[in-house]
């Protein structure tokens, strides 16, 4: 799956992060959130700087999240210009930033090596997202935002600690997992 969104042509991947992208704005649950988590695309992930553009135009807070040692966090950014390299090469928040809540944001965007139709997903297997998005006072839509081949038809393996997408945008669906709910 790495490779096939590697293989992607830089046309390829902005066509396909663009309508994703406009998938996920036109959704209720994103136009209901007032704070939204965003994160910052690597290795051709679906890009997300168009749901960030929508979201200050409206008004909403973003977040973005940050590796500190073995835990994941999220802060608040005013713009994109804020992010700088972090962990794993990708760009976090600047580390003078206030480290925020699993239960601050209403909507959650979430990246993955692949999705299946059951909202479990494959990450880098680092359990990042995982522990965060267990915590007690989450309140957030959790929606999986990915390149329609990420989709896969058969089970992901999962196990017991893993958290489920409510909703899975591609450039070409919009799935909505039933039981899922948060």
């Amino acid at each position: 799956m790495l490779a096939r969104r590697r293989a992607l042509s830089h046309d390829q991947w902005l066509a396909s992060s663009r309508m994703a992208q406009r998938q996920l704005i036109a959704l209720e649950e994103f136009l209901r959130a007032g704070c939204i988590a965003l994160y910052a695309p690597a290795h051709k992930e679906t890009d997300t700087v168009e749901i960030l553009e929508a979201a200050f135009a409206a008004g909403k807070r973003v977040l973005y999240p940050a590796v500190c040692g073995e835990r994941m966090v999220f802060r608040q950014v005013e713009a994109l210009q804020h992010l700088a390299e972090g962990s794993f090469g990708i760009l976090e928040p600047c580390p003078t930033g206030v480290d925020l809540h699993a239960d601050e944001p209403d909507l959650i965007v979430v990246p993955g090596v692949a999705f299946d139709h059951c909202g479990h997903r494959i990450g880098y297997g680092k359990g990042y997202y995982d522990r965060f998005l267990r915590h007690p006072g989450r309140k957030a839509h959790l929606v999986g935002l990915c390149h329609d081949f990420q989709l896969v038809d058969g089970a992901i393996p999962a196990e017991e600690h893993d958290m489920r997408m409510e909703l899975i945008v591609t450039d070409r669906r919009i799935v909505h997992i039933k039981g899922s709910g948060s």
